[in-house]
């Protein structure tokens, strides 16, 4: 980056108005018209963002933690029922690697679904019983079937779609989008994230913060987590025997204190202590505001289903984002834990698809009213597949399934998205892509894409290298499926 840039990118509003003559006019432009700069052209951000003109300003990620099976959701393979409890044969599994749970079983037999599945839409996609209401909207979506990774494991495979490495260490998805584009708000976070409940296995793989950390990036791109109970976020509320007015002197002393180190030092992260603590002032305001659901309309709530009643649930926690984008909150991350299911899928499954089927169709349905979905992108999916095979016991009525990253499926609405589209192809055992492979750093190139991002010219300079969230080698963004 040019140093003239890097130094602006550092200093804080407050900073410049202090040292610019302009500073005066441009804050009482401000006050004439509240909150018109900020949600125009945004705040922050690299000054070459956009590349180019974005077709989404927002984006809500739904990522189905623990890998959801796409044999049972969304990849239908009907020849499988007659091949029930017979080998995987080896041309297909050709040697591939195996997760430690399943590489020393004797055999590796064929699990059908035991998921009826039909026909939707003008696009005729395939989908299950478990998802009726997904069913309902194939044609304001994009469906892809050919996803694909490296990772066998959890916690590699999360860290790796959400941050670009499957080591620690990396900015997320979120952090990368907030340096890049700024805010678009002045009162919320640029990054929300939310972690809801779940019905289904409650032994869930863990979540780390760095799933939505900022890496190597300043920790003001890092995204706010949204709690359930008690204050959404952490000391949100002024302790006992503190009031409002209180709170913003000891702020502005600490902004001296900050201020002075700053220029002593020169440690940006300085200015970002600074920024964060303003934000959370603002925040005592308008996250309450954001939370507080009882203005919403009957209609609207009951369009959520019954959880929505319910803080903490993944259909309150839709809802909540989009209330969020409304607010122009630029991304909101959801990580809705318990689908891996290495046995009992039977039971399993289903409630986990009942947790997010309704609400997520809900949410492009509300989003699509409003007439946000057109500048919104919304992604659906976890971090890789099932296998065809059967881990543990094996019924026509009950089964697991073992990680599987050569093949998975997730899908994608709104801002820049071609809706009612099914993209690439699985081989007969949803065990190897045949047609359109999207590898995850594809996925994410298409991510940034909608938002106006050339994912090749992000990069931010790190250990001596130029580090993108999609990595060096060539990827692109998935072009069938962009509008």
């Amino acid at each position: 980056m040019n140093p003239f840039h890097e130094h602006m990118q550092a200093m804080t509003r407050r900073h410049f108005f202090r040292q610019s003559g302009i500073g005066i006019g441009a804050a009482a432009l401000a006050s004439v018209l509240p909150g018109t700069q900020t949600q125009a052209a945004g705040v922050g951000g690299l000054p070459d963002l956009p590349h180019f003109a974005p077709k989404a300003k927002r984006a809500i990620y739904l990522f189905t933690a623990g890998a959801p099976s796409q044999i049972d959701t969304l990849d239908y393979k009907p020849k499988l029922d007659e091949l029930f409890d017979t080998d995987l044969p080896e041309s297909i599994r050709n040697g591939q690697r195996l997760t430690t749970m399943t590489s020393g079983q004797s055999r590796f037999p064929i699990a059908p679904s035991k998921f009826q599945f039909e026909q939707y839409g003008q696009s005729g996609a395939w989908v299950s019983e478990l998802l009726p209401h997904t069913a309902k909207m194939v044609d304001d979506i994009s469906i892809v079937r050919s996803v694909h990774t490296e990772a066998i494991n959890h916690d590699p495979a999360i860290t790796y779609i959400c941050t670009g490495h499957q080591l620690p260490g990396r900015a997320s998805l979120g952090a990368w989008l907030s340096y890049g584009l700024g805010s678009l708000n002045e009162d919320l976070p640029t990054f929300v994230v939310m972690t809801p409940t779940w019905t289904g296995r409650q032994q869930a793989q863990a979540l780390y913060n760095r799933l939505w950390g900022s890496g190597f990036l300043p920790s003001q791109y890092q995204g706010v987590s949204l709690r359930s109970a008690g204050d959404p976020v952490l000391f949100l509320s002024n302790p006992p025997g503190v009031d409002t007015n209180m709170r913003k002197r000891m702020l502005d002393r600490l902004e001296l204190l900050n201020q002075q180190t700053y220029d002593q030092f020169g440690d940006p992260e300085t200015l970002a202590r600074i920024e964060q603590a303003e934000m959370a002032f603002r925040m005592q305001a308008s996250i309450p505001d954001l939370t507080d659901i009882s203005g919403e309309p009957q209609h609207v709530l009951e369009k959520y289903g019954p959880d929505v009643e319910k803080p903490g649930t993944f259909a309150r926690s839709c809802l909540l984002a989009r209330r969020m984008m409304e607010r122009n909150v630029r991304f909101v991350q959801l990580f809705h834990r318990g689908w891996d299911q290495h046995g009992n899928l039977a039971g399993d499954l289903p409630k986990q698809c009942a947790d997010v089927d309704q609400p997520a169709w809900a949410l492009v349905q509300d989003l699509k009213e409003r007439g946000l979905l057109d500048e919104t992108l919304v992604i659906w999916g976890g971090e890789f597949g099932r296998t065809v095979y059967c881990q543990g016991k094996l019924t026509r009525e009950n089964y697991g399934r073992d990680h599987h990253p050569r093949c998975f499926s997730i899908w994608m609405a709104g801002g820049g998205i071609k809706p009612g589209v099914v993209h690439g192809e699985t081989d007969d055992f949803s065990y190897n892509v045949t047609k359109d492979p999207v590898h995850i750093h594809d996925l994410n190139a298409t991510i940034l894409h909608c938002l106006g991002i050339d994912h090749r010219r992000l990069s931010y300079k790190f250990q001596g290298l130029d580090v993108r969230l999609t990595g060096v080698e060539e990827h692109h963004p998935v072009q069938a499926i962009l509008s």
